[in-house]
């Protein structure tokens, strides 16, 4: 039986979205399903059954989970120890001195994964270097793993002093450990992070163990449902750092999911970039519990050597994501001072917004949509879950009573403070880093994402909003465009002066046989391979650095680093200085490539234009009714237009554009609006703005 079809699942904080795509027939279908955190293998079967797909036609299957996440935000990960070296036992509960906190009487640090009480030392020293000052004392090391297993650990974490530099004590304890411990997940600190910087590493080791025990029985759980149902196809796994990793890499090293949740998305906008020809998007992605906001520049997602967990650090490398408690399931409620406020809590998968008829009581972002006439019950949630307007209104009244507003007016309310939020979200990714919103087209997707978009760039002055195909499951599809990754580093403070090109390409070539034997491992053979070398690059003395590309064939290395040092420490921090520059750390950024999927073409409309199926009568902010032309997106054609106010539904999301908004069809079935600006001129800006879309699609 052929091999075909790629699937792609993404659980979320409510909804799991599933998308399928057959290269053969050129089929792109989206469906969603309930997330189920009770038992989450079920609800990823449940959306294979819910697109019908037979798992032996499978090729691939690419997998975004919040498991690990779920884990350390409700802080039921396993009971986890940790070995550091002697005199270093207190390493993780120290960290580091925060300055930011300092000033906020509101910061309270977030409760560690651990107590003292679960802190060991052993007997061990290595420099800087490498070298062993203080070799590793096996007879302290048997005693500590022997407390270790008597006390009952599920999971270890072992973070010795430079380990990056000689790993061969970490090594040794990982084998005590598993002699004395059988059966306890063991995770050593160098196989995570070559780096200095212990604190940094031993927390990054302490979060991956305390994930590993659920993370791999969820996996292999999944694994063996999977193959019971005749699925031999390849099984990938989201990484925060925007690519997959395969199941076996997850199991042994999740700490890399941790962040993966919104990676999906922000793949497959770079990868959007570069068909439609607009290198430079902003993206959001709102789905039921959260909104996740991110920059694409010259049609790359934009990454960061490292990230943090409510103040704990992980060293992995990481899409740079800006997250805030706003979605669909946001709940509105009256804070103590009685004034309005909606999320970041969420009523979730279960029970959810009160219009789902699941249970819940507490009004939501969605209740609101619903209240003011941008959803409707005539079209159910991924076709299925059909929406009770009158619970919604219902759920509204007593805030809007305190408030001395009627409903729809609270409701209005409710969506102004959500875009007030988003619009915060978007200016720290762009303005505070010195980008101009309007440089950018506002890629959004997301279950939610379609209902805010055009009044957040309306806000922020951005001109175009782009509306993916199958928006509300873009985070999957976009998981179907990622290769597989993994991410080496060697810690390396040297004076860029003294650079030993030698040494450098040692470095480098000894990171390349490690990536070179995963790689062939996972089934990648050497055409399959991509392999960058970069290097981090600071001025003497500067706690952070600057990625720069690695100059291989430059016939003078340290000038080439140095030019383009300085050209991209202007561009992020404005300046640039005489002070001597030096290297911290080599960087190899190792891909397998997979085949990348080729969406569909919309077919162009042959006969007539877009004619509305109906209307919806939505409350606006001053109290009066608008009608509301009602398209059903999978009506539309390539080249069709449809001028604002309307509301355009799709199977998993839904659209609104405004008066003096204009939405053109684009060749993959993407929307392009052109946003109407504030004032008079509202009408001649979205007409120029469609201009210039017109000319793009013929350009492309």
């Amino acid at each position: 039986m052929p091999q075909d079809i790629r699937v792609a699942i993404d659980v979320g904080g409510t909804f799991t979205d599933v998308v399928m795509l057959d290269p053969a027939s050129g089929e792109l279908r989206f469906e969603k399903v309930a997330t189920t955190p009770h038992a989450p293998t079920e609800g990823v079967l449940d959306a294979f059954a819910r697109i019908g797909v037979d798992l032996a036609e499978v090729a691939m299957f690419h997998h975004g989970t919040t498991l690990g996440l779920n884990s350390l935000l409700t802080r039921s990960g396993a009971r986890t120890a940790v070995v550091a070296t002697r005199g270093f036992r207190d390493v993780y509960l120290l960290g580091r001195t925060d300055r930011r906190a300092m000033y906020d009487i509101r910061h309270r640090k977030a409760p560690a994964l651990l107590e003292r009480y679960d802190t060991f030392e052993v007997t061990e020293r290595s420099w800087f270097d490498g070298t062993a000052a203080t070799p590793l004392d096996e007879d302290d090391a048997r005693a500590v793993a022997d407390e270790i297993a008597r006390r009952g650990y599920q999971a270890v974490a072992v973070a010795f002093l430079h380990s990056y530099a000689n790993p061969a004590h970490e090594r040794r304890m990982r084998d005590i450990l598993r002699e004395a411990c059988p059966g306890v997940e063991v995770t050593v600190s160098h196989e995570l992070s070559r780096e200095y910087r212990e604190y940094e590493r031993t927390s990054t080791a302490v979060l991956d163990a305390y994930i590993k025990p659920v993370v791999r029985r969820y996996l292999e759980l999944l694994e063996t449902e999977l193959a019971e149902r005749g699925f031999t196809g390849r099984f990938l796994i989201s990484r925060s750092g925007g690519g997959g990793m395969t199941a076996p890499a997850a199991r042994e090293q999740p700490v890399n999911l941790i962040l993966s949740g919104p990676a999906g998305g922000v793949v497959g906008a770079a990868a959007f970039a570069r068909l439609t020809g607009r290198p430079h998007l902003i993206t959001i992605d709102m789905g039921g519990t959260s909104l996740d906001a991110s920059l694409v520049l010259d049609s790359r997602p934009v990454l960061r050597q490292g990230a943090e967990f409510e103040g704990l650090p992980i060293t992995t490398p990481s899409l740079y994501i800006h997250t805030i408690g706003s979605g669909g399931g946001s709940l509105a409620f009256l804070d103590d001072a009685g004034a309005l406020q909606v999320g970041p809590r969420s009523a979730g998968a279960v029970p959810g917004p009160v219009a789902y008829g699941r249970g819940g009581t507490q009004p939501t972002f969605t209740d609101a949509a619903l209240a003011v006439g941008y959803l409707g019950k005539d079209t159910p949630l991924g076709g299925t879950l059909a929406l009770d307007a009158d619970a919604a209104l219902a759920s509204l009244a007593p805030i809007a009573d305190r408030l001395d507003l009627t409903p729809t007016e609270l409701a209005q309310g409710v969506l102004r403070i959500s875009h007030t939020k988003i619009v915060g979200a978007v200016r720290a990714i762009t303005v505070e880093l010195g980008h101009d919103p309007k440089d950018f087209a506002l890629l959004s997707f997301g279950g939610a994402g379609g209902l805010v978009a055009v009044d957040v760039a309306r806000q922020l002055g951005i001109p175009t909003v782009i509306i993916p195909p199958g928006q509300g499951a873009f985070s999957a599809l976009g998981m179907l465009m990622a290769d597989v990754q993994h991410d080496f580093s060697r810690t390396s403070v040297t004076a860029l002066a003294d650079l030993d090109r030698s040494a450098v390409d040692a470095a480098y070539a000894a990171m390349e046989d490690e990536a070179a034997a995963l790689l062939a491992d996972e089934g990648f053979g050497p055409e399959r391979r991509a392999l960058t070398r970069t290097v981090d690059v600071r001025y003497a003395g500067q706690e952070h650095s600057v990625s720069v590309a690695y100059p291989d064939g430059a016939d003078d290395p340290v000038a080439a680093i140095a030019a383009v040092f300085a050209e991209l420490h202007e561009r992020q921090y404005g300046h640039v200085m005489d002070d001597p520059v030096e290297i911290t750390t080599l960087r190899l950024h190792a891909v397998g490539r997979v085949d990348q999927p080729e969406l569909p073409p919309l077919p162009a409309r042959d006969d007539g234009g877009p004619v509305p199926g109906g209307t919806r009568h939505v409350h606006g902010p001053d109290g009066a009714v608008t009608v509301y032309g009602l398209h059903v997106r999978e009506d539309l054609r390539r080249g069709d237009t449809v001028e604002g106010p309307a509301v355009v539904t799709e199977h998993t999301a839904t659209t609104v554009i405004h008066a003096g908004d204009r939405l053109t069809v684009g060749p993959l079935g993407e929307l392009v609006i052109a946003v109407a600006r504030e004032g008079t001129a509202a009408a001649e800006a979205a007409e120029a703005a469609a201009g210039a879309e017109e000319e793009r699609d013929e350009t492309r």
